[in-house]
């Protein structure tokens, strides 16, 4: 097993510790990612590793040796807070001033605590009327993307692999991201219009969490070899059946429920970060 660290506040001090914890055959720096990263070559020991990298606020992986880069096919992520650093209904939901009140809704929902659907179909209800211009808005002014994230789609499709953006967002964010970053597929919610408004209401089917697990699955089935590794990554609860449909799964910047369920957890690093689990 190898040990992956990573993360802006590593150092060589930290490097030396976790060596002398984790007894390792080789360390070698890593050049995937945006912030220093180091691997270090089969470990002998755990103990005490993950202790010391969340008091220095370092991201630690211990990742199999033949996980590599090369073998992954598809690479399903979500886009609220994920790719993008943002909750777009929230921001949408700030233009009429109910921000604080939506907001409340969507963190809920991010932990679990009420059904994905109904967060969803309450949230929007509390949009009609509101201009379409006011998404457009939204879109310029306040949509940012993760750090590293462009960084990771290029790493990823370097070796073959497709890309899939499914999101329990709105298909007027996920068009316009897939048009500029290149994903080969997307999967979104779609808002009803009414003269340039919205009625309040989403056109059925609804995206929820199995449905982005089936996308993922669908997508696995038509693109993976025999030998072929699907990644997902995601932050919510509605995206944990995504994340165990996959074969590597990554908890980016995750609610403590969806980090219990993933393979790897990256709280520090940027998206690029996901490269450096894999050789």
């Amino acid at each position: 097993m190898d040990l992956i660290v990573q993360g802006p506040a590593l150092a060589s001090a930290d490097i030396a510790a976790i060596a002398a914890l984790a007894d390792p055959q080789g360390i070698h720096a890593l050049a995937a990612g945006s912030t220093p990263a180091y691997r270090l070559a089969r470990v002998a020991r755990a103990a005490g590793i993950a202790e010391h990298c969340a008091a220095a606020g370092i991201d630690h992986a211990f990742v199999s040796a033949d996980l590599a880069r090369d073998r992954v096919c598809v690479v399903a992520m979500d886009m609220d807070s994920t790719l993008i650093t943002i909750e777009c209904i929230d921001e949408i939901a700030d233009r009429v001033g109910i921000k604080s009140e939506v907001a409340a809704i969507t963190a809920s929902a991010m932990r679990g605590e009420i059904d994905f659907t109904e967060s969803l179909t309450r949230r929007v209800a509390l949009l009609a009327g509101l201009p379409v211009i006011e998404l457009e808005r939204v879109y310029d002014e306040r949509v940012e993307l993760s750090p590293g994230a462009e960084r990771m789609l290029e790493g990823f499709r370097a070796v073959g692999a497709q890309t899939l953006l499914v999101s329990g967002g709105f298909t007027f964010f996920t068009d316009r991201l897939a048009e500029r970053l290149g994903f080969d597929e997307t999967a979104a919610n779609r808002l009803e219009l009414d003269a340039g408004r919205l009625t309040g209401r989403v056109i059925p089917p609804i995206v929820d969490g199995y449905a982005k697990a089936n996308r993922l699955s669908g997508m696995r089935k038509r693109i993976a070899r025999p030998d072929g590794i699907t990644v997902a990554i995601g932050d919510g609860a509605n995206d944990v059946p995504m994340l165990k449909a996959a074969d590597v799964s990554v908890a980016y910047r995750a609610k403590a429920v969806v980090r219990a369920q993933a393979t790897y957890a990256i709280d520090r690093c940027g998206l690029d970060g996901v490269l450096n689990l894999f050789r």
